[in-house]
């Protein structure tokens, strides 16, 4: 099997989702019913509390994310009850779906394992960075910018599924690193349309890479995740680094200078890695 072109192998994508042959990443059961509980407005925390102790591990993880430096109170949140009741049902669909993805990028072989590993790795960084520059934007929300920042390249995991098939990606780590890299928006945007995320969250894993994008004089989660995005990837080997990041308009939106770092930025560090050591 040859591909020619980008186009050509995202038929080929296409093709297998037809026929079934390919499934596209999904939100667990939990994920779902405590979405759909809270967008219908009038869930009780008892009843999204009994939603998310059927998942024991989910369960452990999210009342040790609630007892973090990032949402601990005066009291220490000792169940799943107290834990909605203190941090509110919006934050605790975002932060449900956030605990969720690590679950999909697990390898499906060791020769794919390093991809599935180095992608994840980026999507917290990106996801620790994007939350962090909210306080640049406080119109908009952390916890759904660090949700933002986690999504942005769900795409490439179909691309690892079907590669293991495919001789001249998987063999060849420089042509499978490029098709990940050029293929994975156009993916992502149809897992996105598939998951029924929020409009506001739904196009950041096809435009975040689109970085003449200029939505409006207000910042969105695409412009947030674009920033963390260039900053994450700062001094590595990754073509976007080509980027001018003075002809990006999201630092504007931002109020952040061309040349940022932010990093250095003066609490921002803590937060990032607060956050990170919380997706890990």
């Amino acid at each position: 099997m040859q591909f020619k072109s980008v186009r050509d192998f995202l038929v080929h994508v296409k093709t297998e989702l037809d026929a079934n042959r390919l499934v596209l990443p999904t939100l667990p059961d939990v994920a779902l019913k405590v979405r759909d509980a809270v967008s219908k407005g009038d869930a009780t925390a008892q009843e999204l509390a009994e939603m998310i102790v059927t998942d024991a591990a989910l369960s452990a993880r999210l009342i040790q994310v609630a007892n973090s430096p990032l949402y601990r109170g005066m009291v220490e949140i000792s169940n799943i009850q107290m834990a909605v009741t203190r941090l509110g049902n919006k934050t605790i669909r975002t932060l449900i779906t956030s605990l969720v993805m690590q679950q999909m990028f697990t390898p499906t072989s060791d020769l794919l394992e390093e991809h599935f590993r180095a992608t994840w790795e980026q999507s917290v960084n990106v996801s620790a960075i994007s939350r962090a520059l909210c306080s640049f934007a406080p119109h908009l929300n952390p916890d759904e910018a660090m949700l933002a920042g986690l999504i942005h390249q769900i795409g490439k995991l179909p691309i690892l599924m079907l590669v293991e098939d495919i001789p001249e990606f998987r063999d060849s780590p420089s042509r499978l690193n490029k098709l990940l890299e050029k293929a994975h928006p156009a993916i992502g945007k149809l897992i996105m349309e598939t998951w029924d995320f929020p409009d506001e969250l739904k196009c950041v894993a096809s435009e975040y890479i689109d970085f003449g994008r200029d939505s409006g004089p207000k910042a969105d989660y695409v412009d947030i995740v674009q920033v963390a995005f260039l900053q994450s990837i700062a001094g590595s080997d990754h073509p976007a680094c080509r980027v001018d990041w003075s002809t990006v308009p999201s630092f504007a939106k931002l109020g952040l200078a061309s040349d940022a770092e932010v990093l250095e930025i003066e609490g921002i560090s803590e937060e990032i890695e607060l956050a990170q050591s919380m997706l890990t």
